[in-house]
């Protein structure tokens, strides 16, 4: 992601790399270790990316999104806030009702969180993103105080009676990503 940040120019196409993590814990550049209570043995990464701990493991999709936003005109609220509404939209299509929150971005359904951000713009480009819990083991989580928030709940897709798997989620999201950042017309 940094390679392609740092090398790319002002005619390099976009991505969005989809992806899942083996087992990891990554402290943002705000971390504090203080939010890593008992990680036994998942390996502590320390990442570029905003924001403090989380969990990455099988069962979640990883969405980075390398986009270079000076391009396309939006600043790094408006790309927080559209990750946010095509999570939220995802999910409304699968009649779960989610939101976001002003204090603590990601996606929220009735306060467990089932989408986290973390990103990282550097000279008008943004790349790290989004994860999303789809089936994955929550257990890990209970390791750290998830986002630094102590007691913060998570959940997964599967805990919510979304069954699909990852890829299936990545097929579905994917396009709805791509509306809110005008790419829709690529799409088709």
């Amino acid at each position: 992601m940094k390679d392609f940040t740092d090398t790319r120019d002002e005619e390099t196409l976009d991505e969005l790399w989809l992806l899942q993590h083996p087992s990891v814990y990554t402290l943002g550049q705000a971390g504090k270790q203080e939010h890593v209570l008992t990680p036994g043995d998942i390996p502590i990464v320390k990442s570029d990316r905003g924001g403090q701990v989380t969990y990455h493991g099988p069962g979640q999709l990883v969405v980075y999104l390398l986009v270079d936003i000076k391009r396309i005109g939006i600043g790094v609220r408006f790309l927080v806030t559209g990750i946010e509404r095509a999570v939220i939209d995802f999910l409304g299509r699968h009649g779960v009702a989610a939101m976001a929150r002003k204090d603590a971005p990601g996606v929220y359904v009735e306060g467990r969180k089932v989408a986290a951000l973390g990103l990282r713009v550097r000279r008008g480009r943004s790349y790290h993103g989004l994860s999303l819990n789809v089936d994955m083991d929550l257990a890990p989580f209970k390791g750290i105080n998830p986002c630094g928030y102590e007691g913060l709940e998570v959940i997964d897709l599967k805990g919510l009676g979304v069954n699909l798997s990852v890829e299936e989620t990545a097929r579905e999201l994917t396009p709805l990503i791509g509306v809110e950042f005008g790419y829709d017309a690529l799409l088709k």
